[in-house]
């Protein structure tokens, strides 16, 4: 079986989760994503030194790119998401496209409860999806904070030792959560991955 062959498979076993990609009023139109969980247990049967990354091209709202690498092989995938940890994985959601991955249906609106989240319990792949209302424009991007552009720098040199090490997919679990909102944030997630290159 060709190596691409089977990260596609691996991207396909692992579609199990949700994302939510925008919300109104009690309503989420949610989409079909690849579980991180579920794929990096495939992935480290294929090449033990693949990484994953994360970027937030815009905060609010959330805009990530995912950058997936495996097997010499990189390949990126960008969405947005009604939170960050959303955006993340319909950006994982889109990477997966780029294998010839499809979600088995449309993304579809769910109920939403603020402090529950969307009701996914109840979907099946077939769902049809009813008509989206019309989206609104994206709002400018607030001006970026010179420091944390340094700290997602400082990650990202330490990222790119740790693949070298060939501790990408662990790096990559610790960066599931983003690269911090705060310094004190960002920070913290450093320690986390020295912490993780010393080990």
């Amino acid at each position: 079986m060709a190596e691409p062959s089977r990260v596609r498979d691996a991207l396909r076993a692992s579609m199990t989760a949700w994302a939510t990609l925008s919300v109104r009023g009690d309503q989420a139109r949610v989409t079909l994503t690849p579980d991180l969980a579920v794929l990096s247990a495939q992935l480290d049967a294929i090449d033990p030194g693949w990484s994953l990354t994360w970027a937030c091209d815009h905060v609010t709202p959330p805009i990530v790119r995912a950058r997936l690498g495996v097997l010499g092989a990189t390949r990126e995938g960008l969405a947005t998401g009604h939170t960050l940890a959303d955006a993340k994985l319909a950006a994982l959601a889109d990477l997966a496209r780029s294998y010839g991955v499809q979600p088995s249906s449309e993304a579809v609106w769910v109920e939403y409860d603020p402090e529950d989240g969307a009701n996914t319990a109840e979907l099946e792949a077939e769902t049809p999806a009813p008509q989206a209302p019309a989206s609104r424009p994206l709002p400018k991007e607030p001006p970026r904070d010179p420091q944390m552009d340094k700290a997602r720098r400082h990650i990202e040199d330490l990222l790119e030792q740790l693949k070298v090490a060939g501790r990408g997919g662990d790096a990559a679990r610790i960066l599931m959560r983003g690269y911090g909102e705060t310094l004190d944030e960002s920070r913290a997630i450093y320690k986390e991955l020295q912490t993780l290159l010393k080990g």
